[in-house]
């Protein structure tokens, strides 16, 4: 048994941001909080619009953004936990178009089971995406406790007129992502050891990748909203622009971007218990989806990939202008005039 490797997904129930309180939960607690009620005027982004980061604004030309976001292992090995962790953290501050400046370490560690050695090395990997996002991650603060958890406060800075909120959609944007969808399934095949090597190498892949094409985003009118994709799933966050905007959106099954090798696992019903839960909280306003489809609409991520709004106009231009980037999109669907149903997925 000494030589056993330590499973960090042993030590939790949930994994990464499917670890995420139910939205209609959350919605309630918020509600009895006074959370959605704000009255500082240079709040400019704050709890009532469900947004994906605070922005403060300090003067004419320049506003503070700031996160939080930590979970419990979606990985076994420190390091990469670390790396995801980071990546999914600084997300919040790219969706809003901004560039971070510096992270502070959030640490629950339950130190008489799991050696510091292990802790160490999450704040290696942590490190190791800060660095790739030209940041510091300055400080934190750690407690000892029974789960292991661990994420980043993330503070950014943005110009107040180019702030990308997730309610700024317009009626005929187009709706592009920029990461393939999966990562919930892979992390739960991972769990229940029935994970591949090479599906495995996919899930690091795609979860420590950086999303920061949004700060490049944040200078571009044509850009209209944007949001990355966590634990309320490709449905969950989806619905959220819409009913900010006011609008509904049309989306099409088959051209949603999975990663490579997970449709063996959903046919396995190896996927995320909060997948039913995601599907529970939004299907009254969902219409189109048929039988297992839902597991690709609303498999929680982690560390996902940007949804962005795009004026149609621009179409031609923001896919050049990503091919320069060398940044992979995939067009999902188009945002439409309010109607019965808010999201309405085209088989």
């Amino acid at each position: 048994m000494e030589n056993t490797p330590t499973r960090l997904t042993e030590w939790s129930e949930g994994s990464g941001c499917g670890c995420k309180i139910a939205p209609a939960i959350l919605d309630q607690i918020l509600a009895a909080s006074g959370s959605f009620t704000q009255s500082d005027p240079n709040l400019l982004v704050g709890n009532s619009h469900k947004d994906d980061a605070a922005v403060y604004q300090v003067s004419e030309d320049l506003a503070f953004i700031n996160t939080v976001d930590f979970f419990t292992p979606i990985v076994d090995d420190p390091f990469d936990f670390g790396r995801i962790s980071a990546a999914n953290a600084l997300s919040d501050v790219y969706a809003m178009g901004g560039k971070p400046i510096f992270a502070n370490a959030i640490l629950s560690w339950p130190v008489e089971k799991l050696s510091p050695e292990l802790a160490a090395r999450v704040l290696e990997g942590a490190k190791s995406i800060c660095k790739q996002a030209g940041i510091e991650l300055a400080g934190g603060h750690s407690i000892s406790a029974k789960d292991p958890i661990f994420g980043l406060s993330v503070n950014g800075i943005i110009h107040p007129h180019k702030i990308k909120t997730n309610r700024g959609a317009k009626s005929g944007d187009i709706i592009y992502l920029t990461k393939p969808l999966g990562v919930g399934v892979l992390a739960t095949a991972l769990k229940r050891q029935k994970i591949q090597e090479k599906d495995y190498l996919n899930l690091i892949d795609t979860a420590s990748r950086l999303n920061a094409i949004g700060e490049t985003l944040g200078n571009h009118e044509e850009v209209h909203a944007m949001t990355d994709v966590t634990g309320f799933g490709l449905l969950g966050h989806l619905i959220e622009m819409c009913e900010g905007a006011s609008l509904s959106a049309e989306i099409d099954l088959f051209r949603l971007p999975l990663i490579e090798g997970i449709q063996e696992y959903i046919n396995q019903f190896i996927f995320p218990d909060n997948t039913y839960r995601n599907w529970n909280a939004y299907s009254a306003k969902t219409k189109g989806v048929i039988g297992m489809d839902l597991v690709k609409l609303c498999d929680p991520q982690t560390s996902g990939g940007l949804m962005i709004a795009v004026d149609s106009a621009n179409k031609t231009w923001f896919e050049e202008a990503m091919k320069l980037q060398n940044q992979v999109i995939w067009e999902i669907g188009r945002f439409k005039e309010k109607g019965e149903f808010v999201v309405e997925v085209i088989q």
